[in-house]
C-alpha cells in the first residue's frame, strides 16, 4: 500500500505592495518616546493643551441633545456625507473666511470625515496611483509625506527663497526639470498648508497662490490642488489675509479641495475634519472611498459639534484660546532668546498663529532621529520633531520643529532650558545669558 503523502503546506500570508510598504509612522515612535519616558518633556507632538480644551461646551452640548424629545437619532449611524445641519453650519463657517462662495450650494460640496487626515487619505486614494507624483510646499507636514510614502506617491518640493517664500521663476524652474526628466506627466495634485503651516508656521501669500497656479497653467496643467486649512482660525491677533484657494479667481479652473479641522480649534478627543470640494466627481470619488473606510464617521460627534456651531460656544472658545497660544509661543520663543540659542547660530521667526516654531540650526549641526545631537536632547529629557521629516526631495537636516501646544508654560520654560542646553554643548558654549 502505497503511503499517503503529508500536503506540502505554503505560508499564505503574503502582503499586498501597499502593505509592504506600510511603515510605523514617526509620530507613534515620538510619541511612545514621550509615553515611555515621564521626564522626557515633549516639544514634539502637536497636541493642544488640556485646560484649553471645551470642557463646559461638550458639557452644554450633550445635556441639549439629550432634553430633545423624540427619537435619539444622534446616538444611530450617521450618513456616509456628514450630518446635513452640520455640513450647512460648516459651509457658513468658510464663508465667512470666503465670502465669495455660493451660500445655495456650499453645503452639498462640504462632507464631514474622522479628522482632516482621513481627508488627506481619500484624497489621495482616489487620485493616485503608485510612482505618481505631488507637488509639496516646503517644508510641509511630515505625516502627510509618509502616507504618500505608504500609498507609494512621490513627493516633489516646490522651491523656495532663502525667507522661505514661494516664487514664479522657481516654479517655473521645477517644471522645466520635470518636463526635462519626463516627470511632468506623472504630477497628479498639489498640496500646501496655507496658514500658519505645520511645521513652519508661515502664511502663504496671495501672490504665492496665485504665481503658482499662473506657472501651472502656463504649462497646460490644472491639477487637482488640496489646500490644507487646519490652523486657519488659530491666528493670534490679526485674521490671515489671504483667501483661500476655492475663494481666488486664479484657481477657479482647478479641482479644489479645501481640508479643516474641528480637531486643533476645538477638540481632539472629538476627531472631526471636514473638506470643501469644488469638483463634483472628486468629491463622489472620495466619497465612495468613504463608505468603505467606515460608511460615515461618528455621528454623536457630529451631533456635539452641531450643537457647538449652531450658537456662539465655538467663536467664544476661541476667542478664549487664541491669547493662550500666542502667550505659550512668546514663552518658548523668550525662554530660547534668554538661553542663548540664537548666538549658538540658530534662527526663527516668531509666527503669528498656529502651534509651532520652525528652528534652523547652524548648517553643520545634524538634527535627524539617529543625530549625536537628538540623542543629546533625548538624553538631556526635550523631544522635538526633526525637521529631516518635513521636506519631500532634498531635505535640510539641520532644522527642527517645536511645538508648544501641550506644555504647560513652566514645563515650556524647562524644556526650551534643555533644548537650549543642548545646542550649547553641540555648539561647544556652556553657559546662557543668564
Amino acid at each position: 500500500m502505497t503511503p499517503v503523502m503529508a500536503p506540502a503546506f505554503r505560508r499564505n500570508l503574503v502582503f499586498s505592495s501597499l502593505g509592504e510598504r506600510a511603515a510605523s509612522p514617526t509620530i507613534a515612535r515620538l510619541m511612545a518616546m514621550a509615553l515611555g519616558n515621564p521626564d522626557l518633556l515633549s516639544l514634539a507632538a502637536g497636541f493642544t493643551d488640556n485646560r484649553t480644551l471645551p470642557v463646559v461646551e461638550v458639557a452644554e452640548a450633550v445635556a441639549a441633545l439629550a432634553r430633545r424629545t423624540g427619537e435619539p437619532e444622534y446616538l444611530q449611524y450617521g450618513t456616509n456625507m456628514g450630518r446635513p445641519r452640520l455640513r450647512q453650519l460648516l459651509g457658513e463657517h468658510l464663508r465667512r473666511w470666503e465670502p465669495s462662495l455660493d451660500p445655495a450650494d456650499s453645503a452639498s460640496r462640504v462632507f464631514i470625515t474622522n479628522g482632516s487626515q482621513q481627508a488627506l487619505y481619500l484624497a489621495v486614494q482616489v487620485l493616485c496611483d503608485p510612482g505618481d507624483i505631488m507637488l509639496v510646499d516646503r517644508p510641509t507636514y511630515f505625516v502627510f509625506l509618509e502616507m504618500l510614502v505608504g500609498l507609494g506617491v512621490t513627493a516633489r518640493s516646490l522651491p523656495v527663497d532663502a525667507d522661505g517664500s514661494s516664487s514664479l521663476e522657481g516654479v517655473r524652474g521645477l517644471l522645466d526639470r520635470m518636463e526635462r526628466t519626463g516627470e511632468i506627466e506623472r504630477i497628479k495634485a498639489v498640496y500646501f498648508v496655507s496658514y500658519f503651516s505645520n511645521p513652519s508656521g508661515r502664511c502663504l501669500s496671495v501672490d504665492e497662490k496665485t504665481d503658482l497656479a499662473r506657472a501651472l497653467k502656463e504649462r497646460g496643467l490644472l491639477p487637482p490642488v488640496i489646500e490644507d486649512a487646519a490652523y486657519r482660525d488659530l491666528y493670534f491677533a490679526d485674521r490671515p489675509p489671504a483667501p483661500g484657494v476655492v475663494g481666488l479667481p486664479d484657481w477657479s479652473d482647478f479641482p479644489c479641495l479645501y481640508l479643516s479641522t474641528l480637531t486643533k480649534t476645538f477638540a481632539t478627543g472629538l476627531k472631526v475634519g471636514y473638506g470643501y470640494c469644488t469638483d463634483s466627481e472628486w468629491l463622489a470619488r472620495m466619497l465612495h472611498a468613504k463608505g468603505h473606510h467606515d460608511f460615515g464617521s461618528a455621528n454623536f460627534n457630529q451631533a456635539v459639534l452641531e450643537e457647538v456651531l449652531a450658537g456662539p460656544a465655538f467663536e467664544r472658545h476661541l476667542a478664549r484660546i487664541r491669547p493662550v497660544y500666542e502667550r505659550k509661543m512668546q514663552v518658548l520663543h523668550e525662554t530660547l532668546e534668554a538661553e542663548n540659542l540664537r548666538g549658538c547660530g540658530w534662527h526663527w521667526a516668531r509666527p503669528a498663529g498656529g502651534l509651532y516654531l520652525w528652528l534652523e540650526a547652524p548648517p553643520q549641526l545634524e538634527t535627524g532621529m539617529d543625530s549625536v545631537f537628538c540623542r543629546r536632547c533625548i538624553e538631556g529629557g526635550v523631544l522635538y520633531v526633526p525637521g529631516e521629516l518635513c521636506f519631500g526631495d532634498a531635505p535640510r537636516r539641520n532644522c527642527v520643529r517645536l511645538s508648544y501646544g501641550v506644555l504647560d508654560e513652566s514645563r515650556l520654560r524647562e524644556a526650551g532650558r534643555r533644548f537650549a542646553a543642548a545646542a550649547r554643548e553641540a555648539a561647544g558654549t556652556k553657559t546662557s545669558l543668564d
